[in-house]
């Protein structure tokens, strides 16, 4: 019987890519290139670092290890500058009501993200009170694929891989959760979500006992 759930933030609980995507392009910008939102997808569940080193590729640039430290610091500065703006009218459809029905179940309730901003992000949007547990960027060192935020909110909440739904938008994501032996919930399209055990197109009119009944099949 699962007893936990635990959610990326980013395109699962708030579109925050929208924002990422106008601050690293920023960056582009002021060094000289540009890159799409095509380009833009394979950032998704990336860590800050990993996500600069190919931004630099697309743009044939090279930088010093120092360097690279003042853009990304450039990069969440600007970032901040937009999250700073959000509301909970930003919250993605059927987010509340999913949280709501979790907590009348009794389910526990986690987050899992790369992001260094996701508490921050939380308290903007109000939902900060939902969660049993937050896991972020400022918590571990290992980025997806590698499970660590998944498996260090599964025991934060005492519970085990195997008693947890992971709810993912990013193939890496959905990989990571497989790694720690989680049930992986895509949010988005079959196929670019092709190994989750159940992909929905999100939470709107989407009940725990759906997933559960599912995921069962």
């Amino acid at each position: 019987m699962f007893q936990g759930c635990i959610f990326d933030l980013d395109g699962v609980i708030v579109d925050t890519a929208k924002y990422h995507f106008l601050a690293w392009r920023r960056l582009a910008n002021t060094l000289g290139f540009d890159f799409d939102e095509a380009q833009n997808e394979k950032l998704k569940g990336v860590s800050r670092v990993e996500s600069l080193n190919l931004i630099l590729q697309w743009g044939g640039v090279e930088k010093t290890g120092q360097e690279k430290q003042i853009l990304m610091d450039d990069k969440n500065a600007w970032y901040l500058e937009y999250i700073d703006e959000m509301t909970p009218k930003e919250i993605l459809p059927g987010v509340i009501d999913f949280l709501t029905d979790l907590k009348q179940k009794n389910i526990k309730i986690g987050l899992g993200s790369a992001s260094k901003n996701a508490g921050r992000i939380l308290e903007r949007i109000g939902l900060t009170g939902f969660f049993d547990t937050i896991v972020d960027g400022n918590q571990v060192t290992a980025s997806k694929p590698d499970p660590e935020v998944f498996l260090k909110g599964a025991e934060n909440m005492r519970l085990s891989p195997g008693d947890c739904i992971v709810f993912e938008d990013a193939e890496k994501g959905i990989e990571a959760a497989i790694n720690g032996g989680f049930r992986a919930v895509g949010v988005g399209k079959k196929e670019q979500l092709p190994a989750a055990h159940l992909v929905i197109g999100g939470f709107q009119n989407v009940t725990f006992d759906d997933i559960v009944k599912n995921l069962k099949k």
